[in-house]
């Protein structure tokens, strides 16, 4: 299964860095409630990398 990643949601934008949209979030809590959003919007999956960083990525 390959996938695109399509966003990058963050609270620690020092360890951020690429060609995909990154949304940067003050709290854990607005990091979620952006994720649920954009993954919604695009009709795609959140998958976390790491406590502060989430990515949606479209599975073909």
């Amino acid at each position: 299964m390959t996938g695109t990643i399509l966003a990058v949601i963050t609270v620690n934008k020092e360890r951020i860095a690429g060609g995909a949209p990154i949304f940067i979030e003050s709290t854990h809590e607005s990091m979620q409630q952006t994720a649920f959003t954009l993954e919604k919007i695009l009709d795609a999956m959140v998958h976390e990398v790491s406590k502060d960083t989430l990515i949606i990525v479209r599975h073909k």
